[in-house]
């Protein structure tokens, strides 16, 4: 691989060598699966197949957010996707989401399961199922939607571009870092400038544009996003450092942020999710005690 600016693409790009960086193992230009292996289905009415990365945190936070309101449809079971290890290439998984990228959602509460990928629409998906968290019409209901599209379009500039520059890629390039940086910051004054005039970003009310943008956006000014806080000068965004302070305060959030999780602190991972007490009884410092 190239480490300067002298490299000069071929007429036809050909993949015949790994690309380096941290996720070089599951790189490939081709989809389908892999090998064969079915999915596990629970008890409840959704089976989710997921990770706690921001994609995945969104829909445990919105479906923790629903039960919260009293919606019993919305149990879910929450099965733990390595996709370290390639398991989203298995042809289960594939058979929800052809894309192989984690979440994926199929809702088994009617004659015929329902299959839904990307993180978008499934926030979408369920808003419109139990009625909640999106406004029904109206200049609310426009905004909410542009801002929760305006996440779908913009993290990819984000992680895919900034994160994976600044820490994943296996050299660091100036010119990467600078132009995804500057474009990070530039998305982070736009939602600094709507969240000075709006308590939340379709309005007075929290929606699905908010569970959305906050385990991106809301992570990265919390520092939790590639150890690039200081880098990105994060505090200076008055009005996001607010906005995610808030939500991150939500029991529904708190909760739904830990589900699938691999990383940090083991009593804020559960690994799999099949029950409202697996909170209390299940997160891995839990599990651990009882081996011990």
């Amino acid at each position: 691989m190239s480490t300067t600016s002298e490299y000069t693409p071929p007429k036809v790009w050909v993949w015949n060598k790994p690309n380096g960086g941290r996720f070089a193992n599951i790189n490939r230009p081709v989809a389908g699966p892999t090998h064969d292996k079915e999915l596990p289905v629970g008890k409840h009415p959704l089976q989710l197949y997921s990770l706690g990365t921001p994609n995945g945190q969104k829909v445990t936070i919105m479906l923790e957010e629903l039960l919260a309101l009293g919606h019993k449809g919305a149990e879910y079971d929450a099965w733990l996707i390595r996709i370290g290890e390639g398991e989203q290439f298995g042809s289960g998984f594939v058979a929800i989401n052809p894309n192989s990228k984690i979440p994926a959602l199929l809702d088994r509460s009617g004659p015929t399961p329902i299959r839904v990928f990307e993180s978008g629409a499934m926030l979408l998906y369920l808003a419109e199922k139990f009625h909640a968290l999106l406004p029904e019409h109206g200049a609310g209901h426009a905004e909410c939607l542009s801002w929760l599209f305006w996440q779908m379009g913009s993290a990819p500039y984000l992680g895919g571009g900034f994160g994976h520059f600044y820490a994943y890629a296996p050299a660091k390039f100036e010119y990467a870092i600078d132009r995804f940086a500057m474009e990070t910051k530039r998305q982070m004054d736009v939602l600094d400038r709507r969240l000075a005039e709006s308590k939340y970003l379709a309005g007075d009310d929290y929606t699905i544009a908010d569970i959305a943008v906050w385990p991106w956006y809301g992570g990265l000014a919390k520092g939790l996003l590639y150890g690039a806080g200081e880098f990105l000068s994060v505090g200076d965004y008055k009005n996001v450092q607010r906005w995610a302070d808030s939500i991150g305060a939500r029991p529904a959030v708190k909760r739904g942020r830990i589900v699938n999780r691999l990383q940090g602190d083991p009593a804020m991972q559960l690994r799999e999710r099949h029950d409202a007490s697996d909170f209390e009884l299940r997160t891995e410092d839990k599990l651990a005690a009882k081996k011990s």
